[in-house]
């Protein structure tokens, strides 16, 4: 028999309160799932409990449902994605008198979707010891790009309002979170000698910049108080521009530690010319946070220590903020042990779970929602703000290797299927990766209205 525990049956009403906007009470009998409105009669039956949404693999099939065929609105296409370990009923939902009976676990799925189970204990992992995309079951079923468990939550908000039509139901307005990784916020600034000669070198031999290369010694020997205005990977001011010209609050993550030479920051957060930019991004209104170093994803201590430096850092110039957030370094992410360190750390809510290797939906969602341990069957007081892309999985010929105008298309679809959910688009682009012209227009397009 397929069962919920009573803390995930907590949960899960907390996350149907958080997006309709209504109280329900969930209630396990034997090999179904009853949903209850504590102010009307009537109940929804889900009878079609999958064994598959509490096991962490990816090796079952996909279905596909048509959701107008069964008089449904589908906000991004008919035929919704459904993962399933059997075949799916037809019709895959029933009214009756005193409520209605689906055929399929939607709730399972967001479960499964959400506390990211599929990850737990796997070994297939890339060499920065990642859960990668094409690993994942939304991969190679083809619905990655498709925010299915918002999909699926749509259409019980339509069933709800059919079994109980005087219950209101929430609206979500689309959101925008822009986010910046501050890998490296100085070209010259605060390399060593040997390396400073090497970035000179790279500038004129591979991208012809000689008036880059001719600025980079006095760039660095300024840098002790500030970042200097030509040092090509200062753009954060630029960045706030575009960000407040659109009415948006950009949130910079800053390394606070240093756990390997190699894949980590080459400044360190207490220098002067990083206060000065933190008090800068501060006072004009936009948010500071959390970027741990390379290797603290499977050491909680690590990244305590990490934010507890941060945290101490703006306390002494004098920033303050209701929220503390982040995202891991170059996205390692151990589920649920880094999941379980953000938590401890006392930070608000984390933006890691995307893929670094392909844009999309990694949770199903672009919904923010509260942490929830599925190995322990524990809630966090976390909240999870899932990645939707980053502009390396795009560029980088690793990964996608896509030109301007064919991320601008991709861009713009993720965009628009997160505004047709209601959800949260968000972005991470390094301060780092604005140095042509081409993608500072295309930057900018991006967090346009005018690009959808």
């Amino acid at each position: 028999m397929t069962q919920f525990t009573p803390a995930a049956l907590r949960w899960l009403e907390k996350i149907l309160k958080e997006r309709f906007g209504h109280p329900f009470e969930l209630e396990q009998q034997q090999d179904v799932l009853a949903l209850y409105s504590p102010v009307s009669n009537g109940s929804i039956i889900f009878d079609q409990l999958e064994r598959v949404f509490h096991q962490s693999r990816s090796d079952f099939p996909c279905k596909h449902w048509n959701a107008l065929i069964e008089g449904f609105e589908a906000p991004i296409d008919a035929i919704i994605p459904a993962p399933s370990g059997a075949e799916l009923a037809t019709p895959l939902i029933e009214f009756r008198q005193q409520g209605a009976t689906i055929h399929y676990d939607i709730l399972g799925l967001t479960y499964w979707m959400l506390t990211r189970l599929e990850e737990i204990g796997r070994t297939d992992l890339d060499v920065h010891q990642r859960f990668s995309a094409t690993a994942s079951h939304a991969y190679k079923c083809e619905y990655l790009e498709r925010p299915i468990v918002d999909e699926w939550l749509i259409i019980l908000g339509q069933v709800i309002e059919r079994v109980w039509p005087r219950i209101e139901l929430k609206l979500h307005e689309f959101r925008m979170k822009v986010s910046h990784d501050v890998d490296r916020p100085s070209r010259y600034g605060f390399r060593s000698i040997k390396l400073l000669i090497r970035a000179m070198a790279g500038d004129v031999l591979k991208y012809h910049n000689f008036r880059g290369a001719f600025l980079a010694p006095w760039v660095r020997l300024t840098a002790r108080h500030g970042l200097h205005p030509a040092d090509p990977f200062n753009t954060f001011d630029w960045l706030m521009d575009v960000s407040e010209e659109n009415g948006l609050t950009s949130a910079f993550f800053f390394i606070c530690g240093r756990t390997h030479p190699s894949k980590d920051a080459d400044y360190e957060p207490d220098h002067p010319a990083i206060r000065q930019l933190m008090r800068r991004i501060h006072d004009r209104g936009h948010e500071i946070g959390l970027h741990p170093s390379f290797n603290t994803f499977q050491s909680p201590g690590l990244i305590k220590s990490e934010a507890g430096r941060l945290k101490n850092i703006c306390a002494e110039e004098g920033i303050d903020q209701k929220e503390w957030g982040g995202r891991m370094h170059y996205l390692r992410w151990e589920h649920p042990t880094t999941l379980r360190a953000w938590a401890c750390a006392g930070m608000t809510y984390d933006s890691t779970l995307g893929y670094a290797d392909k844009p999309g939906f990694r949770c199903g969602t672009c919904h923010e929602y509260p942490a929830f341990d599925s190995l322990v069957q524990e809630p966090l007081e976390l909240r999870l703000r899932p990645l939707v892309v980053m502009e390396g999985t795009m560029f980088s010929p690793k990964y996608l290797g896509l030109d301007p105008e064919q991320a601008r298309a991709k861009f713009l679809m993720l965009k628009n299927r997160c505004r047709a959910v209601g959800g949260w688009y968000t972005v991470l682009w390094h301060n780092s990766e604005l140095v042509a012209h081409e993608m500072k227009n295309l930057y900018s397009s991006i967090l346009s209205d005018s690009l959808c």
